[in-house]
């Protein structure tokens, strides 16, 4: 049994810390528990409302996020508590006891899953929207070689007629191969991905949190120190600019700021990417808020696919 290693993610929320483990709690479930009672499915859950200061325990696939009271509340603060709430969780998940009961899961399991097709601005890419999260990240396969760490992308990748498949929130976009058109297989393609999900497959193996394949945010890339300029940039782009792209089966990402020439370069996927309008689109549109927000006529933005 490989170890299992937690680190410490804070969040927008100052109540609310990220305990990020290197493989998967769950597949394609979220739970959330408000007390030590609501959480009899979950041990490690339950284990952590003896902590007095636990509000409320969440887990999503790789990590176990926890709310505090506020500091008025409770007078501690997470910098007197995170290491030993993730020493807590390591050595439980260590012990190789179940994340979540296993009564619970299969109950989970049963759930019904809906999934629906929804056309997207790019023509040759179709969105299959699911009634529940698939992943906590943003995953896109260029090819199935690309996908081995993701058992469902690979599946899909044995339709002749896929080209591309981007995985994101609750929803997986698929690019096809020209030569084909989208009434003769969505049916066949939506069946497919609600069966799949709806048997509990592995969506993701633990191999893809460490993959250099991933396709993370900008936000996550704890290597690189981004200038002030370059933080407002992320800030409006994250803010004002991904919801409506995601919205469409897509995603964009702050690739680089050029201070001397004035360019930002913006990385276009899922939908977005090889869209014949949208990186025109794209570059107008933020091209004229980047300038507007940031007073700075002088911006261009240059948009590639990903």
């Amino acid at each position: 049994m490989p170890d299992f290693n937690v680190t410490i993610q804070p969040t927008n929320n100052e109540n609310i810390v990220k305990f990020v483990t290197n493989s998967f709690l769950t597949q394609a479930k979220s739970y959330e528990f408000i007390n030590i009672d609501d959480a009899k499915p979950s041990p490690i859950a339950q284990q952590l409302f003896f902590f007095p200061f636990v509000k409320t325990v969440y887990i999503s696939q790789n990590f176990i996020a926890v709310e505090k009271f506020s500091f008025e509340a409770t007078k501690v603060t997470w910098n007197d508590v995170q290491d030993e709430i993730a020493a807590n969780i390591s050595e439980y998940i260590n012990t190789g006891k179940p994340v979540i009961a296993e009564e619970a899961d299969k109950a989970n399991k049963k759930t019904p899953i809906t999934i629906y097709a929804e056309s997207t601005p790019n023509p040759s890419v179709m969105k299959f929207v699911a009634n529940k999260a698939l992943a906590n990240e943003i995953y896109e396969f260029k090819n199935v070689s690309e996908a081995k760490h993701s058992p469902l992308a690979k599946s899909i990748f044995n339709f002749p007629f896929v080209k591309e498949v981007f995985i994101s929130a609750n929803y997986v976009s698929i690019a096809k191969q020209e030569g084909f058109e989208w009434h003769e297989f969505v049916n066949e393609l939506r069946g497919f991905i609600k069966d799949y999900i709806e048997n509990g497959k592995t969506i993701f193996d633990d191999e893809i949190l460490n993959s250099e394949k991933e396709a993370t945010s900008p936000s996550k890339d704890k290597e690189r120190q981004y200038t002030d300029i370059e933080k407002e940039i992320i800030s409006i782009l994250n803010e004002y600019v991904k919801p409506a792209v995601e919205g469409d089966g897509g995603n964009i990402a702050f690739n680089s700021y050029n201070k001397d020439t004035k360019i930002v370069k913006v990385i276009l996927q899922g939908a977005c990417s090889g869209c014949p309008s949208s990186t025109q689109t794209l570059k107008n549109g933020i091209e004229m808020m980047l300038r507007d927000m940031l007073n700075n006529n002088a911006l261009t933005v240059e948009a590639i696919n990903g």
